[in-house]
């Protein structure tokens, strides 16, 4: 095995399930901490391997398992490569002397890797203090003396209250109901309102985008569902009413590998100076849903949508871009020519499968003998495949057998007290007649049953036509002829 493998090993044999404490305590070793904090296997592994590495190249490959090993256990503790990718795509772009803030950065993935051609201040702050710290020593083994992490609780206790980014990204803790409502209650943070215990992601896009300066922007990345829970609704649509909300982004299955649902990627901008609402009366949505993960997330123009802040203040207030798109890209005039081809298509076949009928001189039922259907079972010549009866005999005509077990004398039989009709063929009867008589009935029950098959296709189509009709007309995709 490699070097890199082999120190990896004594890593896990050593650390176990604490395994975010063993890159912060070897990241510090080529910084000049004591190597005697170690375990000796794993001081020594190291050892070997910053003879052949850099200090630099150590702590990256470090990072990489860690990095892979969170994402193998399904861990929320490090934002996937993808999500990062993602955000830095869509970041804008910032000045060489712009502030940029993460509040939840973790081991600095975010924080570390937007905006990297700018000498930027970066500042971070995260609750678990061996995230920290190793965020802290990737930074100075990097010689980037811009940054800064704080370990400590941004919510609880926000120590950067002044603190105004051009840019903040945030990849908060999903899930999350203990994350200090009752505490803070009547914090100035909550501009939008007041979130709800279950709404602990609209308490971090609150508490970024108090860090936002005038004209700054707040990228966070948020379960799928904040957009539609019912319980933050008010909270929504406030942004949306002040045109804070500038972009969402739904990201691709796979995106974040580390949970099971979708994520969706939230721009925000803080108005700037002599900016008001009124300057901003449409939000992007773009729908990423149907690319790969692994996919450039450059989206193309057909998932793209601009909606009306006014078509976003209904009663859900639901941003999710699918549900957007789907409307705005139909071909409603495609659909409607081809449904109304379809449907008159469908009315001219409609005639043809009637049978011809004449005069048959009787009283409006056969006589003669008939014969009963449980008879027939018992006897051999009628089976049931697929809950249907079905003739096994060539003296008897399975169209024949079926149009006689739906006529009125065997359906009123068949029919509950409570008006529900199910085929019981104890009392079922049908008339005794030769093959060639039972060939000329059945083909006219065959016809019956293609016209009634007929009959269900046409008001499906007349149904789907005239909701076609009705959206795009309220869609404004197509418009009334004069």
């Amino acid at each position: 095995m490699s070097p890199e493998a082999e120190l990896w090993q004594a890593v896990r044999a050593a650390y176990g399930d604490q395994m975010v404490t063993a890159p912060a305590a070897l990241a510090g070793v080529p910084v000049g901490e004591p190597r005697a904090t170690l375990p000796d296997e794993v001081a020594e592994r190291l050892e070997e391997m910053t003879r052949r590495d850099t200090p630099v190249d150590v702590v990256n490959a470090l990072t990489e398992r860690f990095m892979d090993s969170a994402r193998r256990a399904g861990s929320d503790q490090v934002t996937p490569a993808r999500v990062v990718r993602a955000v830095r795509h869509f970041a804008p772009d910032l000045p060489d002397d712009a502030t940029v803030f993460d509040p939840a950065c973790g081991i600095g993935m975010l924080l570390l890797s937007v905006a990297p051609g700018t000498a930027t201040r970066r500042r971070g702050r995260e609750v678990d203090p061996d995230s920290a710290r190793f965020a802290q020593l990737r930074a100075d083994l990097m010689g980037r003396s811009d940054v800064r992490v704080l370990a400590a609780d941004s919510l609880r206790a926000d120590q950067w209250q002044g603190l105004g980014a051009d840019l903040v990204v945030c990849d908060p803790p999903a899930g999350v109901t203990e994350w200090g409502r009752e505490e803070l209650l009547l914090d100035a943070r909550w501009e939008l309102g007041t979130p709800s215990k279950a709404e602990g992601e609209l308490a971090w896009l609150q508490h970024a985008y108090a860090h936002a300066r005038p004209g700054g922007h707040v990228l966070m990345v948020m379960p799928a569902s904040v957009a539609y829970r019912g319980a933050g609704r008010r909270i929504r649509a406030e942004p949306v009413r002040r045109g804070i909300v500038r972009q969402v982004v739904a990201l691709p299955p796979g995106t974040a590998t580390s949970r099971a649902r979708p994520v969706h990627l939230w721009c925000l901008r803080r108005p700037g100076p002599g900016e008001g609402a009124h300057t901003v009366l449409t939000v992007r949505l773009i729908d990423l849903t149907d690319n790969g993960p692994d996919d450039l997330p450059e989206p193309r123009p057909e998932q793209i949508v601009d909606v009306p802040l006014v078509e976003l203040l209904d009663d859900t207030v639901d941003p999710t871009p699918g549900n957007h798109l789907e409307a705005r890209h139909r071909d409603y005039p495609g659909e409607y020519v081809a449904l109304r081809e379809e449907l008159e298509e469908e009315i001219r076949r409609l005639a043809a499968p009637l049978p011809g009928l004449v005069p048959g001189g009787g009283t409006g039922s056969l006589d003669g003998a008939t014969t009963g259907v449980a008879d027939l079972i018992r006897a051999g010549p009628v089976e049931y495949q697929g809950g249907l009866p079905v003739s096994t005999s060539d003296r008897l005509d399975t169209d024949y057998l079926r149009g006689f077990l739906r006529s009125a004398a065997n359906t009123r039989r068949s029919t509950g007290a409570s008006g529900t009709h199910r085929l019981d063929v104890r009392g079922t009867r049908i008339p005794r007649m030769g093959i060639a008589g039972q060939r000329r009935y059945g083909s006219a029950f065959r016809a019956l049953s293609e016209f009634e098959e007929g009959m269900r296709r046409v008001d499906e189509l007349s149904r789907r036509l005239a909701e076609v009709v009705r959206d795009g007309l309220t869609a404004g995709a197509p418009a009334p002829e004069e």
